[in-house]
């Protein structure tokens, strides 16, 4: 018999019932084999018979018979070339709870399924009851488990019952992305509204602290937990005609900051995402409109965000792969504030 290259090398004190795969074989595929060394000689089997492998094995012998009559040791790998879905491949919020405020839409709808497919226990918080419904009917069409619970994120007393409602139905809460907030009306400085300033703020930067004045004491209580602010890039660099978004977003960062700095020994890391140009509702409107183009102009990479790419860092932010990572504003903007 004649075995060549790294199969040769695979086969050598390892034998041809439990074969390994060649270290640099890209997709493993079928290979033959005329007859083995004896040192590796194999229990004869009965014709046409094969022998049983256990459950799970990643190789299989099989006897055949080709024409002229040699008897053929054949191995056969079988590779899917088809990934399961992430979730079915690993779970690592399995048995943890998240909450997502924000979440009938856009990038909190977006969070709060990458949260449900990673097998958190799911908690979508918004004042629009119809699009968090929504956002909870398609978790558990999914096969997740989901809470609506109606919040004014501006509001202490429906914040503090949010908490309370988590805790009594899943009796932990691990994860917090505070993301509910609006854009607030387009106007300078000067002609920006007492009335635009204070409901931005309300909402942006006091509804964030009101979160995490509500779940850090739940996840002190329970040893540790992550919480991500989103913030913008309108918070890291300056936007023409937003002065209170751009108070609201800055003040979010450095919120973020303060809070992971008083609670990093504690175990309970914050951090804040900041977006660029994101295809959400708030810029939805805007699509189809000549901004559209100053909008994608704005983006080096070319083109807005979706929402899903900001989730994914909401995700990673909360995990153990961010183990190392506290009071850092991410950006997620293509490129935007690189220039």
């Amino acid at each position: 018999m004649r075995v060549r290259g790294e199969l040769a090398e695979s086969l050598r004190g390892s034998g041809l019932l439990y074969p390994k795969i060649p270290p640099i074989q890209k997709y493993p595929g079928l290979c033959n084999t005329e007859r083995a060394p004896r040192d590796h000689a194999q229990p004869r089997i009965p014709k046409g018979r094969s022998r049983h492998i256990p459950p799970g094995h990643p190789g299989r012998i099989i006897r055949t018979k080709p024409p002229r009559g040699r008897i053929i040791q054949t191995w056969i790998h079988i590779v899917s070339l088809t990934l399961p879905e992430r979730g079915e491949m690993t779970k690592q919020f399995e048995g943890k709870v998240a909450l997502v405020t924000g979440a009938a839409s856009g990038i909190g709808r977006a969070s709060a399924l990458a949260f449900a497919r990673e097998g958190a226990k799911t908690v979508v918080a918004d004042v629009l009851v119809e699009g968090g419904g929504e956002t909870v009917w398609i978790i558990k069409e999914s096969g997740g488990d989901a809470l609506f619970v109606r919040t004014d994120v501006s509001k202490a007393a429906e914040v503090e019952t949010l908490i309370q409602k988590i805790v009594e139905t899943y009796g932990r809460l691990d994860y917090a992305h505070n993301n509910a907030g609006i854009a607030g009306a387009d106007a300078p400085t000067a002609d920006c509204t007492e009335e635009n300033w204070d409901h931005t703020i309300a909402i942006n930067l006091k509804g964030v602290w009101l979160c995490m004045k509500y779940e850090i004491p739940q996840m002190l209580k329970q040893g540790g937990g992550a919480i991500v602010n989103t913030a913008s890039t309108a918070g890291l660099v300056g936007l023409e005609g937003s002065p209170a978004y751009c108070a609201s977003k800055g003040g979010v960062i450095q919120l973020t900051r303060a809070a992971a700095l008083d609670y990093a020994k504690a175990g309970i890391r914050v951090n804040a995402v900041c977006p660029g140009v994101i295809r959400t509702p708030m810029v939805e409107r805007l699509v189809g409109t000549e901004a559209e183009a100053g909008l994608i102009a704005m983006e080096p990479i070319g083109r807005m965000g979706k929402p899903e790419e900001v989730a994914e860092a909401v995700v990673w932010l909360c995990s153990d792969a961010a183990s190392f990572v506290t009071g850092n504003a991410m950006p997620v903007d293509g490129g935007l504030v690189a220039q």
